[in-house]
């Protein structure tokens, strides 16, 4: 018998409503659900134009060739990270652009999309019904509450992961006072997106026609646009009794007035951002003078002139690449990037500045990421400068740009009063940054050259509408003195986008979604600004050094010298069986630096002007064991106090100190002298940049011969590809070149081979062992 309580809610008999011109050509994508076929029903009944597509059987640019007025994203089985084919990166492409609709699993991918997470809910519902709460906005609009809706899902968005960019919309009541249980519907609350993790297109669902068709008369890509729009609308006469078609002047409008008054996506980032800064501002140690405090403590990071370093770019622009995981315009762009990760990729393709996004609800950013940044960029020659990119209005947000690392800080001029600008502006010089300042007219233009400004940024995005014109660059240049650096900001995706800046004397250009979806940094930079016009010697790969350690004898010595060594290293560690007495260690320093290497050995450099592209630390710091003419004595030390080591490297005239215990990394700092510090492959601060000038990586406490286990190295190195290392453990004439052979494509990383045992006969060190082992690591290409 079927039940009673179940009423049929499907369209009997059902009459087509007229066709909607702005629904002309709906996307439909079909996740192979059989529900799919009542989502087009309804949608079709409503008066949409709908064309389906499989998640599969095609691709994000297919769809944009389409030009679609609207995206719906149909159920499906399983989950969205494994079985919703094309349909999250469509959705995030579409965001922001057209109205998004997502049903179940489309719900689903919306949540994942914005940095959500689904789950199980702890209930399995497979055609039953539940009552259903809404927020009684968008598709809810005009509909009762507690409606029944078919629920047929295992999986949900998760209250704890719900993106603060998005607003639960519906859900099942739980407990006694009806509060939020599972999510039912969310929202975004900027962009025009909306999903339902139930099915309106159900027969046992109540007013899903009506939320289908509530869907269908939304407009615009954002909730702003969408009520400027239906105000526009309600102004104009219908024809035939249907909505007017909007002209392109008319949706122009809409975007800019609404109700009378500008809609502004600044406007609202505005306000939430003096919300949330008051706040902290109340924190204790984070109050104003809380910072002022570790400032003058002197624990801001070393800054950098923002200005000199974007006229010393390597390329004929100067490049400013941005660290943006989402925007208001775009929405999600690379959600689970690793900022400081991608400011190396930067640093290494030739950036003259990094600008990270701090703005944590919109652009998905933070102070942590730039204080990151900062930290990853630590010890690289030539290194950008680092741009807090923010919405700021208060010298306590250029406080706490400096403390976290910030050597400059953006002022957008539209979001500014006069005295506000100047007062920020000042503060900021204080601090020894030069800002950033951000224009988009003539009338900012003039405020800026008025004020000053060393810099200046002409925003091609209108911060009202978000619309690109790159020609807004252009048209402002001649306002600024010659003297005024003046870079392109915004809407810059490829070569064709910069190639009349050059010619009219724009001096940067900052870049920032299409650098972060690019798979290749180097590559997307160079195809976009052009072969670098000082590329330095950063990509030549030099000869690997060798060392000759637990050296004993100034006869040894000589050999090893003779023979090509590259460094020949003491044992000052007393109780250990190759440790030398002092008079015997200045009679071996005394050899080291009086004997010349043959001229075969050599390591000559031709001079070269100074590049301007960054240089990794460690491939920086490798040049310090490259002498000219000479060997380097290296004195090794264990756990010894650090006077001891200071008093020995000047008594001994030590041109390096290795450190071979569990001495602090800090130490580095402490000796004047390069520092080479023993690691094992397990041990935490082996990558640490800014202390040691080499990791050594070695078995043991050094000395016994035993093996290293060689895939650790290179895990080490695949995390790391700036690492450059000296490689120890068990080497001996037989094995140098089958061991770095061992590590394949990464045996570039190996800066040097460290000996001990490996030549040495029956405990003393054979002189024949100490030519042969130069001669197989010398001959290794």
């Amino acid at each position: 018998m079927p039940r009673s309580d179940l009423i049929d809610y499907s369209p009997h008999h059902p009459s087509p409503s007229a066709k909607l011109p702005n629904a002309s050509n709906l996307i439909l994508i079909d996740n192979y659900d059989s529900f799919t076929w009542n989502v087009y029903q309804y949608l079709v009944l409503e008066g949409a134009s709908v064309t389906v597509y499989r998640n599969d059987e095609t691709t994000v640019q297919q769809l944009i060739d389409q030009k679609p007025t609207q995206l719906v994203v149909s159920p499906g089985p399983g989950h969205p990270d494994n079985d919703a084919g094309v349909s999250c990166e469509a959705i995030s492409y579409f965001s922001g652009k057209i109205p998004v609709l997502g049903v179940c699993m489309g719900e689903q991918c919306i949540f994942k999309v914005f940095g959500g997470r689904v789950d199980v809910t702890g209930e399995i519902l497979h055609g039953k019904t539940s009552p259903l709460r809404h927020d009684n906005k968008g598709v809810y609009a005009g509909l009762p509450q507690d409606l029944p809706v078919t629920r047929y899902h295992s999986l949900a968005g998760t209250h704890a992961t719900l993106p603060h960019c998005l607003e639960v919309s519906s859900w099942i009541a739980s407990g006694p006072d009806g509060g939020k249980g599972i999510i039912m519907g969310v929202r975004h609350k900027t962009l025009l997106v909306e999903g339902v993790q139930f099915h309106p297109e159900s027969i046992l669902t109540a007013e899903g026609r009506s939320m289908l068709k509530n869907f269908l008369h939304m407009h615009g890509g954002t909730w702003a646009e969408n009520a400027a729009l239906q105000h526009q609308m309600s102004m104009e006469p219908q024809v035939n009794g249907l909505n007017p078609v909007l002209s392109k002047e008319s949706k122009a409008n809409a975007k800019t007035n609404s109700f009378g008054g500008k809609v502004s996506i600044l406007d609202e980032i505005y306000r939430r951002r003096r919300q949330a800064v008051e706040a902290q501002k109340d924190i204790p140690s984070q109050r104003l003078s809380d910072l002022q405090e570790l400032f003058d403590l002197g624990l801001s990071p070393p800054q950098i002139s923002f200005p000199v370093r974007l006229r010393s770019s390597p390329y004929s622009l100067s490049l400013m690449a941005e660290i943006k995981r989402a925007s208001p315009s775009k929405g999600p762009i690379a959600m689970n990037i690793c900022a400081p990760a991608q400011a190396r990729k930067y640093a290494m393709a030739g950036a003259s500045l990094i600008s990270v996004l701090t703005e944590p609800e919109w652009f998905k950013g933070s102070l942590d990421d730039l204080r990151a940044v900062r930290q990853s960029l630590q010890g690289l020659r030539h290194r950008p400068a680092v741009l807090r990119k923010e919405f700021i209005f208060d010298e306590y947000q250029i406080l706490e740009a400096r403390l976290a690392g910030a050597d400059t800080i953006l002022l957008i001029v539209k979001m500014l009063d006069a005295s506000t600008l100047e007062r920020l502006y000042a503060y900021s010089r204080t601090l020894g940054m030069e800002p950033l300042v951000e224009v988009n007219n003539i009338e900012e233009m003039d405020i800026a050259v008025k004020l000053g400004a060393e810099v200046i940024g002409v925003n091609n995005r209108n911060l009202t509408s978000f619309e690109v014109d790159l020609e807004t660059t252009s048209r402002l240049l001649n306002k600024v003195p010659p003297s005024t650096i003046v870079c392109a900001l915004s809407g810059i995706s490829g070569p064709e986008d910069v190639r009349a800046y050059k010619s009219h004397g724009v001096k940067g250009v900052l870049v920032g979604e299409a650098l972060m979806r690019s798979s290749n940094v180097k590559s997307f930079v160079s195809n976009l600004l052009g072969p670098s016009i000082d590329r330095g010697d950063s990509n030549v790969r030099s000869k690997l050094l060798v060392k000759i350690c637990g050296t004993r004898t100034p006869e040894a010595a000589r050999v090893a010298i003779e023979a090509g060594a590259d460094m020949v290293g003491i044992i000052l560690v007393e109780g250990r069986s190759r440790c030398v007495n002092l008079e015997l260690a200045s009679d071996i320093s005394e050899v080291v630096h009086q004997t010349s290497r043959p001229h075969k050995f050599r390591n000559f450099k031709a001079p070269q002007k100074d590049s301007s592209m960054a240089v990794e630390y460690f491939e920086h710091t490798a040049g310090y064991f490259r002498h000219p003419d000479r060997a380097l004595l290296v004195g090794v030390f264990q756990n010894q106090p650090i006077d001891h080591i200071l008093a020995q490297q000047q008594l001994l005239n030590l041109d390096a100190v290795q450190l071979h215990g569990s001495e602090p990394v800090e130490w580095a700092s402490l000796i004047p002298v390069p520092v080479i510090r023993r690691f094992a492959t397990t041990d935490p601060g082996v990558g640490t940049r800014g202390y040691h000038s080499l990791p050594l990586l070695d078995s043991a406490t050094g000395g016994t011969g035993k093996l290293l286990d060689m895939e650790p190295v290179r895990k080490l190195m695949e995390q790391d590809t700036g690492l450059r290392v000296i490689l120890a453990g068990g080497l001996n004439i037989g094995n140098v070149v089958d061991r770095l052979n061992e590590l394949r494509d990464l045996r570039g990383q190996v800066i040097a081979v460290d000996v001990s045992s490996g030549v040495e006969h029956e405990g003393s060190q054979s002189h024949e062992k100490i030519r042969s082992f130069i001669h197989a690591a010398k001959g290794i290409s």
